[in-house]
């Protein structure tokens, strides 16, 4: 089933790829939520997922006659977005452990207390994240943050769907390994 939005997207893509720079920013305004929150959570850098946001989108209005319609247009922003988002890691050479007291946390729970411990626990999930290697770390934050398919997946990264499901249980395991621990110890003084 083709959906209205489905439809006027594939409109939008077709004016772009004629040169209309006003569907191409509607493009732009229905993918820069997206495209920002897999690069952000790529890098845990909110500079660098502006900057990689804005050449994600650049380098797509320089390649959109290679857009093929029979695939997603947010899996190829997407692979586009990870590919600049590491080029700008690369670039930077910032991906470190303080940057993760940088983050701007939100939590609904009321209380200082609750919120301290929340904060914790985020940050010690994002700094595990950051430490994933590259390839399952894209996985990872494609299956778990943005909720893509195995098959969105192995499209947006141009990997066999073998390979996803395989970086995504040793990313899983990784994570398991590196928060059991610290988690534990968090919950234990937390209970004090």
């Amino acid at each position: 089933m083709v959906t209205v939005q489905a439809v006027s997207e594939a409109k939008l893509i077709i004016s772009s790829q004629s040169g209309d720079r006003s569907a191409f920013s509607e493009l732009v305004r229905l993918h820069t939520r997206g495209v920002f929150n897999v690069v952000y959570r790529m890098c845990g850098d909110a500079l660098i997922a502006e900057d990689a946001t804005q050449e994600t989108f650049i380098r797509a209005w320089q390649n959109l006659s290679s857009y093929r319609p029979q695939t997603s247009l947010r899996n190829w922003l997407y692979r586009i977005a990870f590919n600049a988002g590491m080029d700008m890691l690369r670039k930077e050479k910032r991906i470190l452990p303080t940057d993760i007291e940088d983050l701007q946390l939100k939590d609904d729970q009321p209380s200082p207390e609750s919120l301290a411990s929340q904060n914790e626990r985020t940050a010690l999930v994002q700094k595990a994240i950051l430490s994933l290697p590259d390839a399952s770390r894209a996985v990872l934050v494609l299956k778990e943050y943005e909720g893509m398919s195995y098959r969105e997946i192995a499209e947006a990264l141009d990997i066999p769907l073998g390979t996803v499901m395989s970086r995504l249980n040793y990313a899983r395991k990784l994570l398991k390994e590196k928060l059991e621990p610290k988690l534990f110890v968090s919950m234990e003084v937390e209970h004090v």
